[in-house]
């Protein structure tokens, strides 16, 4: 088959000196089996390695493929500390909720915008938050947040919104935003992509967590437990 971008999203042993790898490229997720990756002069160990831009080919139709190729397409985007628990993140949303060989161009395209945004950028918040509102799009799950789900009349800045799972924003009777409601103006923000203060940044990370949770389920996700072990060596 053609040669396609791709980046590795999750690997584990295979028997005595390869691996099962599981990549991320424009044609979706991708189970493969790459023979003899694990021995000590392989070519392979350098490049199967997350947010490593990597060219890959393979052969087989359905379920679980073989790596007959690979190339690097540049240098190992450079993730640390927070950004790399971002980016870790980002690869296990991926891992868990993308369908095997169905096709996500645009998600792609946002996933490699994405790593170039951690490596850069000082804040991650925005750059997860708009990844996850994307991926909840992309996968059939997004949400209106420009008009009322019940009534369809826009949504109002000032009014306070409670989120239905499967249907969206409906207006909630209280005048001020309650535990479990949404300010007006964050839908508006979520609406456009665009967070310019702390608030509506914690209120897309709620609502994200909400509706990502039905798909996730109970899996743990080892990038939460990272971030969580850096909250308690930062106030120590």
């Amino acid at each position: 088959m053609d040669r396609q971008a791709a980046f590795v999203l999750h690997s584990r042993p295979y028997r005595e000196t390869s691996q099962l790898v599981e990549v991320f490229c424009a044609s979706g997720r991708v189970s493969l089996v790459a023979r003899g990756s694990r021995r000590p002069r392989s070519p392979l160990r350098a490049l199967l390695q997350p947010f490593m831009p990597i060219e890959l080919a393979w052969q087989g139709q359905r379920g679980l493929k073989t790596l007959i190729a690979a190339e690097p397409l540049g240098t190992p985007i450079a993730l640390r500390e927070v950004a790399l628990y971002s980016g870790l993140y980002l690869n296990e949303l991926l891992y868990y909720l993308l369908e095997p060989d169905t096709t996500y161009p645009v998600l792609f395209s946002a996933y490699q915008q994405s790593l170039d945004w951690l490596a850069r950028l000082e804040a991650p918040e925005p750059v997860l938050r708009q990844f996850e509102l994307l991926l909840l799009d992309e996968l059939g799950y997004g949400v209106d947040f420009s008009c009322d789900a019940h009534t369809g009349a826009a949504i109002e800045p000032d009014g306070v919104y409670l989120y239905l799972a499967e249907c969206g924003f409906v207006r909630h009777t209280a005048e001020r935003p309650t535990r479990e409601g949404f300010r007006g103006s964050d839908l508006q923000a979520m609406a456009c992509r665009h967070f310019s203060d702390v608030q509506q940044l914690q209120a897309a990370k709620r609502f994200c967590r909400l509706a990502l949770h039905p798909h996730l389920g109970n899996r743990p996700l080892k990038s939460r437990e990272l971030f969580q072990q850096l909250a308690v060596r930062r106030m120590q």
